[in-house]
């Protein structure tokens, strides 16, 4: 198998050095660097430096040797050494062309000397490519390269075992108390970052709806672990979200309260439609052209009130004030089932 060389970097280099004043063999820096004696005795020789002036002040410096080496590689690099081609290219890049584009048209037009475009990226982003800011003629216009195949996919925010698939049948069916879903309710971006947070309990429909002065997630997470604090444990068993980035903080959320998160698969909303539904009852009067910042907490709390004073088909015309509190004093709950026919009271 063929063994790739690697350059010395500049931790090497610094490690030589200080092994260098303590007049360590070249052996014995190759045996502790895990390099061949040739590379040792190579990076002496080339990246000395000497100053005649001041005699006292040559010997191995790694700065020093790091330049001189970064010296050597850019006068190697093909565009430093083809200055027609660099023009070319770069007049190129100036045009609006990509640097794909420029290789491969140099490929199809079998150019004697051409380059491949991972060369004119590593020109672009090296010293002389951002002394004339060749990066701004890039479709990214990123002023860094960003590393593609290197890049390492990021972990995932949510744990797979706490996927809404594998949520208890008890609170998909509604049979059991204190389940709840949250979700984030947004408006035009011209407002600003101002929104509101929804959260219902599922089996009594009760809704609590927070403000939010940001979209950020401790402080939206802080806040629904304030709400839910003063209720009993059998109040607050679960909570179900999307996986949208403002409910990443939900570890310290689970750790503070003891309450089981729950989360919807990817680009999957629907499946809390109750928070979906009650967020639809919830925009007849604020809609998304809303301004979040002309209402505050206290009008959102009345509007609440009033919501959960409304009585509900689905709780046999019970408001969720009325089943949220019989539920939490221990009353239980049970659904009247409406009789098609019901009996008359005039006769």
């Amino acid at each position: 198998m063929k063994v790739r060389y690697s350059h010395l970097s500049l931790a090497e280099r610094r490690r030589i050095e200080r092994w260098r004043h303590a007049k360590m063999s070249p052996d014995e820096m190759a045996h502790r660097l895990g390099r061949h004696r040739s590379t040792i005795f190579r990076e002496l020789r080339r990246n000395h430096f000497h100053d005649s002036e001041v005699p006292r002040l040559s010997g191995y410096w790694c700065i020093v040797a790091q330049s001189l080496s970064d010296g050597r590689r850019t006068r190697q690099r093909k565009l430093m050494r083809e200055p027609r081609l660099r023009d070319q290219v770069e007049r190129c890049l100036r045009a609006g062309w990509t640097p794909e584009q420029i290789a491969g048209r140099m490929r199809h037009e079998q150019a004697p000397i051409r380059v491949c475009h991972e060369t004119i990226y590593r020109h672009v982003y090296s010293e002389e490519g951002r002394r004339g800011e060749l990066w701004r003629h890039l479709p990214s216009g990123r002023r860094r390269r960003r590393g593609y195949r290197l890049r390492k996919r990021p972990p995932p925010k949510f744990a797979p075992e706490l996927s809404i698939l594998f949520r208890p049948d008890v609170i998909a069916h509604r049979k059991q108390f204190g389940r709840w879903e949250a979700d984030l309710v947004l408006f035009r971006q011209k407002f600003g970052p101002a929104n509101v947070t929804t959260m219902i309990e599922r089996t009594s429909r009760f809704l609590v709806v927070l403000k939010n002065a940001e979209k950020r997630t401790k402080p939206i997470m802080a806040q629904i672990a304030t709400v839910l604090a003063p209720l009993p444990h059998h109040a607050r068993r679960s909570i179900t979200f999307d996986r949208g980035s403002e409910f990443i903080d939900w570890p310290h959320l689970q750790a503070e309260l003891g309450t089981q998160t729950w989360f919807c698969e990817a680009q999957s909303p629907w499946q809390k439609g109750a928070v979906e539904n009650a967020n639809k009852r919830l925009r007849r009067w604020i809609c998304r052209d809303t301004d979040p910042n002309t209402f505050s907490q206290e009008e959102l709390r009345q509007l609440c009130a009033s919501l959960n004073a409304t009585p509900r088909k689905c709780l046999g015309f019970r408001t969720p004030a009325e089943v949220f509190k019989a539920n939490l004093l221990g009353h239980g709950y049970r659904r009247e089932k409406l009789s098609r026919q019901p009996k008359s009271h005039l006769a």
